[in-house]
């Protein structure tokens, strides 16, 4: 079961309440998306760590409901 746009930017804003977060998804499949997430929690961290911060806001649902996410993540 392929996850939503809105799905994913809710799960998302739930764990950075403060983020800017922009969906595209790139194949129409409901599989293959890509995010811009800006937030002030990603200040300090290593573009790694910003993703990892991500990545655990989908609460396991990478390589499952959501195959594949391509991030670009940054401080305001």
């Amino acid at each position: 079961m392929a996850m939503q746009a809105p799905e994913i930017e809710a799960l998302i804003k739930a764990a950075l309440p403060d983020a800017t977060v922009t969906i595209q998804d790139l194949a129409g499949d409901g599989d293959h998306y890509a995010a811009v997430v800006v937030s002030e929690a990603f200040r300090g961290k290593s573009r790694v760590q910003q993703h990892q911060i991500v990545y655990a806001a989908l609460r396991g649902r990478m390589g499952g409901e959501l195959h594949a996410l391509a991030l670009q993540t940054s401080s305001p």
